[in-house]
This record gives C-alpha cells, sequence and structure tokens, in this order.
C-alpha cells in the first residue's frame, strides 16, 4: 500500500512540473500579443459599418444582371441585410443601394467591448454567407458561378446630425447614380447607342437634362419609377403584430382545440422613402434616442 501511495505521488509530482513548465511556456510566447494594436471605437460615437461589393460590375456582368436594376439583386442585398441586424441586434437602422448597405450601430452600444475589427469582420463574413445562402431564392434560374466579394470599413460620427448627413449623402448618391444609369441603359437598350457614343451623349448634362431625355425620347417620367431605385432601402426595427394558430385544452373539453393568436414581435422592416427630410426622423425618434 505504502508503495502504492508513493507511486501516486511520484506521478502527481511529474504532472505538476509538466503544467509548471507548460505555463512557463505559454508566457514565454505570450510577449505576441503585445504586437495587437488596440482598435477600440470612441465612446459615444455611431459606429457605422460600411460594405461594398467587390468588382460588382463583372460579378453582375457575369451573372446577367438586369440593367438598370436588378429587383433580384436588390431583394437579396436586402434579404442579408436583414439576417445582419437580426444576428447583430445592436445595429440601430440600416440604409442600402446598389451593391452597398451601410449598418449604423447604436451610439452607446458595448458589443465586442466596441472593437472596430469585432463590428467589420461580423458585419462583412455574416453578409457573405447570407449572399452565398439565399442567392437561390431570387435567381432560381441561374447558377451562382463563383464567390461574391465583400470589403467593408468603419467611421465613426460622433453627433446625431452627423450620421444624418451621412445617411442623406449615401441617398443622394443613390439619386444621382439611379437617374444617370436610368438615361444611360435606355440610350443603349433602346436606342441603339453603344457604352461609348451613351457616355458622350450625358457627358456634361445635368439631372433637368436627364429628367428631359427621359420624357421627351422615351416618355419616361422619373419620379415615376419605383422607390427602391430611387431612394434605396430603410431597415428599421418595428413591431409587428402577427396571427398564429394556437392548439389549446379547454376546460372540461377533452380534445385539443385551434384558436388564432396575436403577439406582438419586433421585426426588421424594409422601407423606400425620404431620409433626407425630417419626416422620417420625426416618424422614428426611437432611432436617435439618447438610450441608443
Amino acid at each position: 500500500l505504502r508503495g502504492c501511495r508513493a507511486a501516486v505521488a511520484a506521478s502527481a509530482a511529474v504532472a505538476a512540473r509538466s503544467l509548471r513548465g507548460l505555463a512557463m511556456a505559454k508566457s514565454k510566447f505570450e510577449y505576441v500579443r503585445d504586437f495587437e494594436a488596440d482598435d477600440t471605437c470612441l465612446p459615444g460615437c455611431w459606429i457605422v459599418v460600411r460594405l461594398d461589393g467587390r468588382n460588382f460590375h463583372r460579378f453582375s456582368e457575369q451573372h446577367e444582371f438586369k440593367k438598370p436594376n436588378d429587383d433580384r439583386a436588390l431583394q437579396l442585398m436586402t434579404r442579408c441585410a436583414q439576417t445582419v441586424m437580426q444576428e447583430l441586434e445592436d445595429i440601430a437602422i440600416a440604409y442600402g443601394q446598389s451593391d452597398e448597405y451601410s449598418f449604423v450601430f447604436k451610439k452607446n452600444t458595448r458589443w465586442f467591448k466596441r472593437r472596430a475589427s469585432k463590428f467589420m469582420t461580423h458585419v462583412v463574413s455574416q453578409f457573405a454567407s447570407s449572399y452565398v445562402f439565399y442567392w437561390k431564392d431570387y435567381f432560381k434560374d441561374q447558377q451562382l458561378l463563383y464567390p461574391p466579394g465583400f470589403d467593408g470599413r468603419i467611421v465613426l460620427y460622433p453627433s446625431n446630425q452627423n450620421l444624418k448627413d451621412y445617411l442623406s449623402w449615401r441617398q443622394a448618391d443613390c439619386h444621382i447614380n439611379n437617374l444617370y444609369n436610368t438615361v444611360f441603359w435606355m440610350l443603349v437598350q433602346r436606342s441603339g447607342l453603344t457604352p461609348g457614343e451613351a457616355q458622350d451623349r450625358l457627358r456634361g448634362t445635368l439631372a433637368g437634362d436627364k429628367n428631359e431625355i427621359l420624357f421627351s425620347e422615351f416618355n419616361i417620367n422619373y419620379n415615376n419609377e419605383p422607390l427602391m431605385y430611387r431612394k434605396g432601402t430603410v431597415l428599421v426595427w418595428q413591431k409587428i403584430n402577427e396571427i398564429i394558430t394556437k392548439k389549446i385544452k379547454l376546460p372540461k373539453e377533452a380534445e385539443e382545440k385551434e384558436v388564432e393568436v396575436t403577439r406582438t414581435k419586433t421585426k426588421v422592416v424594409p422601407l423606400h422613402c425620404d431620409i433626407i427630410g425630417d419626416q422620417f426622423w420625426e416618424e422614428y425618434p426611437e432611432i436617435l434616442a439618447e438610450h441608443s
């Protein structure tokens, strides 16, 4: 018995020395952590993650996107953005157009200790994987030929007005680009101009000139074009009433009975509206609320 105890004690001593050796080895190598840069976002600032499709001009050609706008592609982008918001609930609002989306995290979020790298990598990876996952739901007859790529950047905005101006800038960009693309593709598709000739025709034109070309040559009133094309897509959280069927067992009844029950659920809802004026912000004051 004494021999067994001695053997156990010897084994324990060896194990302890091994653990101390591993701990010393670990501490020996831990200095490499000092090379990690501190990327903590400043407190009290809105954190905006904007992602863009990488080389999406080629991607859209290879996958035969309709010009000037492909509803399938725009709706797929929005589906991916909704998935990002549902996974990362600290996002207060998102705005998208074409192959870009901006995600605005709550001003006082403590998500991942406000580390910029965590914000960017989580948003971009979740979005890209969702794009591949949901592709077949929108492009049923078009095979995904190769994986899409997205890049991201982070910008901090200290004031509510800065944030509103940022989102206004992106929506103004949506209008300018869509007006140009609408005229450009009408000239190519319906007037038979080459892309180079269409570019020459539009060089130096103002918004009024482009509207006139659309109306006089193609009988198109730009103001009647779908809001999704002209305004882009805004994603907000809204409380939605859902009616579900539920089985319940009533007193004194042997069998369960199906009844309709209304429940309130918070969902990410897409809107196609103006966000440059004051009306939107008056309708959704919770986005800029102090507790955000």
